[in-house]
């Protein structure tokens, strides 16, 4: 923390002189010197006089290293980054050779290898990369040392540490590795370990003081407002008891203005303030500065400045972007009145243990904060405005100009990131345009930007894009626009607003920068195992499922499938549904995924259905015990029926869209489709049903059993009555309730603009349906019907000289037209209603998947048929021209009508006689004939045969398809309280049993199946022994130790060989020789050097 009191212990750390004192001074290292060749001795002498060779831990001030030196660190160190393998292997090695430098100091490495070696090497790359810049430097030396609080960091293990990095690198490098790198990997490592010991001796009482009182004060309105629910991913402290509330309680904790005030009278009437923002706004009030609308925005990101105060670089963005905000208040902004505001509201929440300690340790946070929103009040307006007007002057040569020169000058700063932007010169150019774009939306919309700029570093974690990728992408963008300008102002708001965005999104990067992530990049089903097998084994899943920088998350499995590393999304899947148990707890992550995505199924469904199997599967628990050659089976099919608001959930509608028949017909889907269907939706679908049968009974009896009744009944007036209440019920009750339900859907259709073209024509959505497309045809046919009505047409005629004339005739001769149309009408309409009640058989999965398989070949028939058509009327038409004298093929009518007989196999064997007289006509039949029976016939069967095998393993898939639609639209009629009571009856929140006396996890239904349905041996539940504590990780498994440890082990123990041998190399030989000295010859302390402690950990 930066700070100007003249007490080192306020402001040590980041101390500078005002007058611009000279750098530090580096000594001279002799030993250094001797290290090196006899022809390199005068130039080792020179670098040594600037070489940092002890450890400074004393003063912590600005170093700016050689240039030269400098530059050396930083090209071995990306000299060793390149000669790895990866990053990760990188990192590795780092790790192996800091833990086997001391065994003595193996106790401090606490934090899974994967985790501290990342952590390493990018403590390390931050280091390196800033050493060309003091303060940069300073800053980062400065937020590692408050990281390393926990550890006693002493000289001597710096020592240690330093020399292996260093005995690594010379080792990996070899003549690469030089007498400057030498020198200069040293002295940074010096300084920095020398911070560590300097802010750990100077500044950890005070941000422990912090930590806690905050933490005090955030427990009382945990514990009044949420009953100890947590924070964030990572948990929060335990809530404590309720706090008293008397005002004596209050008065014995200061004199704060909060605690007296409600300490009075008030106090019996007035609800007193628990949490800190309530009493920070009660005591603002109360101390006049209630009408502040800036201490407002001071307040929201309070707690972001108390949580980052150890961390630089996080505080400096908070308060750079709290400026932004202050920027547009116009009033006057006084920032001492916040910190009485705030010492008097922290007093009054923390009566017991406030004293002298919390108020300087308090006092010296918030004089850093306001240091640093004072450098920024009021230059925000003018950056803007200057921006606003670069940005407005820019011409089309000038964007282009500024395109071309930024990945120009990036590419020379960086030429790695060349192999990551990849994207074509337009692509890159519309980045570049968003970059400037960004800029001056950060003044203008400060909130908002970090939002937008934290989800799009998520995104770029994803991409797996490196954060020291940034820096120079700044650099370059900075250097272009001071290329591109005079106005200083404009210059200086560019830089800084985009350097901010940078550091926004470096961090996110940072802490979203997962080891699972990294798995999901390199889409690597080992890498992820080891990644999440240190977990703690109560967020395990959330590992996989959750990854959240401020306000934005991401799902490292969505990314997973999003990026196409579905082998180790499965491997995610797999992992999330396989029940962990100790013997206190099952841990099992259905609850989890769904709770995280309860969309998953539509996810999978429309992005990697080869993943749904594998969910599917890890809902079912099978017992490898049999008991009674009966075998207990859970089906964990709680979030496939119901969501997060005990609704029915989208999820059988989401698998029949997919319209695939093997999903459809897994177990799981099977379970929980007919449990649906059995227990509910088919009476539904019966009784909305019944009345459409009820009309075809009706239309039956008007159309085929009243009109044909015996012995002149259907003549009687009683008949001609009954038929007239019957076709006056089939028009206003079943054509009316067509009509409704077709304006009902079309309406909905247009309202959602749901229209699917076909060709030039666009026709409403809910007619690609067949059912609805039926009813839409029948309802046609019902109005032709009653437009054509004979009783209506002979109404006015029913009385006069013709037979059945009388009321309600249907006889008249004015109708006589009309009937023939009814008639011909009625008819398809009656195959109509009769092929739309076909889909009650679905009731019977065998009866429907019959059915379904006569639709689907039902097409090559239509195939035959159109062609016999083309060949029908090739032959009428070539036998026509013939001057024939058979009366059965005189013209295209009868030569039509004669063929298709022939095809059908209706034609009258004896006419053939007559044709034999005529040879050309004989010759032409025969020749059609052959054609079609003896060809196309065949071939119909052959194509029915392989289109019946081919819907065949499906049929029954498909059919489920169709029984799933109608439970999802018969769904919708289900009441609130049917659901709840078919909800109960499932019992999900029963826990179920996994053998007698094992009570396992609730959300299920368990069913009893035959031991030899699916043979199982093998016990599906993976059980550790051991620590019980959810903050522990699960034992590693023996089988994933087999597959990955192998590898691993010979890497190591060829590595300590190379070590080894490097060692022996160094040592003098018999014949005499130059002796090389390591370890100690980098300090005075040396005991602690590789050379040192190889043997005790060898």
């Amino acid at each position: 923390m930066e700070d100007d009191e003249e007490e080192p212990e306020q402001g040590g750390a980041r101390r500078a002189s005002a007058d611009g004192e000279e750098d530090l001074e580096l000594e001279e290292d002799e030993e250094l010197g001797e290290e090196e060749e006899e022809d390199d001795d005068s130039d080792a002498h020179v670098e040594d006089a600037r070489a940092i060779k002890e450890v400074q831990d004393k003063t912590f001030d600005e170093v700016k290293l050689p240039e030269d030196i400098v530059a050396e660190v930083q090209g071995t160190w990306a000299a060793f980054l390149a000669r790895q393998p990866s990053r990760e292997a990188a990192a590795e090695a780092l790790y192996s050779a800091l833990y086997d430098a001391a065994p003595s100091l193996q106790s401090l490495f606490k934090t899974p290898r994967p985790v501290m070696s990342a952590r390493i090497l990018n403590g390390i790359g931050t280091i390196v990369s800033s050493m060309d810049a003091p303060g940069p430097l300073k800053i980062t030396a400065e937020t590692q040392g408050f990281q390393h609080l926990d550890l006693e960091v002493s000289v001597p293990r710096v020592t240690i540490f330093r020399d292996a990095i260093v005995d690594l690198l010379s080792m990996e490098l070899e003549t690469r590795f030089t007498s400057k790198a030498k020198i200069g990997w040293v002295s940074i490592l010096n300084y920095v370990g020398g911070a560590y010991i300097y802010v750990k001796v100077n500044f950890s009482d005070r941000l422990k003081i912090i930590a806690a009182s905050w933490a005090t004060a955030n427990n009382k309105a945990e514990g009044m407002e949420a009953d100890g629910e947590g924070e964030g991913e990572e948990g929060a402290v335990e809530v404590e008891e309720s706090v008293r509330k008397n005002s004596t309680h209050e008065k014995e904790g200061g004199t704060g203005e909060g605690g007296d005030e409600q300490g009075g009278e008030n106090g019996r009437t007035m609800k007193v303030p628990k949490t800190f923002k309530d009493m920070f706004t009660f005591n603002a009030a109360v101390m006049g500065f209630g009408t502040s609308v800036w201490m407002k925005e001071v307040l929201e990101v309070f707690d972001d400045i108390v949580t980052n105060v150890s961390n630089s670089y996080r505080l400096q963005e908070t308060c750079d972007t709290l400026a932004l905000c202050l920027g547009g208040y116009r009033g006057s902004i006084n920032l001492p009145e916040f910190k009485a505001v705030m010492l008097a509201s922290l007093r009054s929440l923390v009566p017991k243990d406030w004293g002298t300690g919390h108020e300087v340790a308090w006092s010296w946070l918030w004089e850093n904060v306001e240091r640093m929103l004072k450098a920024l009040l009021g230059k925000p307006k003018i950056q803007e405005r200057a921006l606003e007007g670069f940005i407005l002057s820019l011409t089309e040569d000038s964007v282009n100009y500024l395109r071309r020169e930024l990945y120009k000058r990036f590419f020379a700063l960086a030429p790695a990131g060349q192999d990551f932007f990849k994207q074509s010169t337009t692509r890159l150019y519309w980045i570049a345009d968003k970059v400037v774009e960004l800029t001056i939306e950060m003044y203008r919309e400060p909130k908002k930007m970090v939002n937008d700029l934290s989800a799009l570093g998520l995104r770029h974690v994803g991409y797996g894009v490196l954060a020291e990728f940034f820096g120079p992408y700044v650099t370059g963008a900075v250097q272009v626009v001071k290329s591109m300008t005079d106005l200083p102002e404009a210059e200086e708001a560019f830089k800084w607003s985009l350097s901010l965005i940078g550091r926004i999104l470096v961090r996110t990067i940072n802490e979203g920068s997962t080891i699972v992530m990294k798995a999901v990049n390199s889409d690597s089903e080992r890498t992820l195992r080891r990644a999440v097998s240190i977990a703690p084994r109560g967020k395990r899943a959330l590992w996989m499922l959750n990854i959240t920088v401020g306000t934005q998350s991401i799902s490292p499995l969505y990314w997973a499938i999003e990026s196409g590393s579905l082998s180790t999304a499965n491997a995610m899947i797999k992992d999330l549904f396989v029940i962990r148990a100790d013997r206190d707890n099952y841990y099992y992550g259905c609850d989890d995924l769904f709770e995280r995505h309860p969309e998953i199924i539509q996810r999978l469904s429309t992005d990697a259905p080869m993943l749904l199997p594998t969910l599917m599967d890890g809902l079912i628990w099978r017992s490898h015990m049999s008991e009674g050659n009966r075998r207990r089976v859970n089906y964990y099919i709680k979030h496939l029926i119901q969501d997060k608001e005990e609704k029915f959930n989208q999820a059988l509608e989401w698998l029949v869209q997919s319209k695939d028949p093997q999903i459809i017909c897994h177990e799981v889907v099977t379970i929980f489709a007919d449990l649906l269907w059995n227990r509910l939706a088919n009476r539904l679908f019966l009784y909305s049903r019944l009345y459409f049968m009820l009309t075809l009974s009706v239309f039956i009896i008007s159309q085929a059993i009243l009109p044909h009744l015996g012995d002149g009944a259907a003549d009687t007036e009683t008949v001609r009555i009954l038929t007239f209440v019957c076709r006056v019920f089939i028009y206003v009750g079943s054509m009316g309730q067509l009509l409704k339900n077709q304006v009902k859907q079309l309406r909905s259709d247009c309202k959602s603009r749901n229209f699917i073209r076909i060709g030039w024509l666009r026709i409403p959505g809910y007619l690609t349906s067949k059912q609805d497309a039926g009813y839409l045809v029948l309802f046609l046919l019902l109005a032709l019907m009653c437009l054509q009505e004979p009783i209506f047409w002979c109404a006015s005629h029913s009385t006069g000289d013709f037979p059945g004339a009388g009321m309600f005739t249907q006889d008249c001769p004015q109708a006589k037209t009309q009937k023939a149309v009814y008639a011909n009408t009625s008819m398809f309409a009656m195959m109509l209603k009769w092929l739309l009640l076909t889909d009650l058989t679905i009731f019977s999965m065998r009866i429907s998947a019959y059915v379904l398989v006569c639709n689907h070949v039902l097409s090559e028939l239509c195939l035959f048929l159109l062609a016999l058509t083309f060949l029908v009327g090739t032959f009428s038409c070539s036998i026509a021209a013939l001057d024939t004298g058979s009366e059965l093929f005189l013209g295209v009518p009868e030569s039509s009508l004669s063929l298709t007989q022939i095809a059908l196999r209706m034609f009258d064997a004896e006419q053939f006689h007559v044709m034999e007289e005529e040879e050309t006509l004989i010759i032409a039949v025969s020749v059609f004939v052959i054609i079609v029976i003896a060809f196309l016939s065949q071939l119909l069967v052959a194509q029915i045969s392989a289109a019946y095998r081919t819907i065949h393993e499906n049929m029954v898939g498909y059919a489920r398809l169709n029984r799933g639609h109608v439970i999802v639209v018969t769904m919708e009629g289900v009441s609130p309280k049917q659901w709840n009571k078919f909800l109960a009856s499932l019992g999900f929140d029963v826990c179920l049993e996994f053998n007698e006396g094992d009570i396992g996890l609730p959300g299920g239904i368990q069913v009893l199946e035959d031991a030899n349905a699916v043979p199982t041996t093998k016990d599906a539940i993976v059980r550790f022994g051991g620590s019980t504590h959810p903050s522990m990780p699960w034992p590693e498994d023996k089988t994933t130790i087999m597959d990955d440890g192998d590898d691993d082990k010979f890497d190591r123990l060829e590595k300590q060989l190379s070590k080894i041998s490097k060692k022996l190399d160094e040592l003098p030989s018999g014949g005499g020789g130059k002796k090389k000295q390591d370890g100690s010859s980098y300090g005075e302390t040396g005991t602690g050097s590789f050379g040192a402690s190889s043997s005790d950990s060898e």
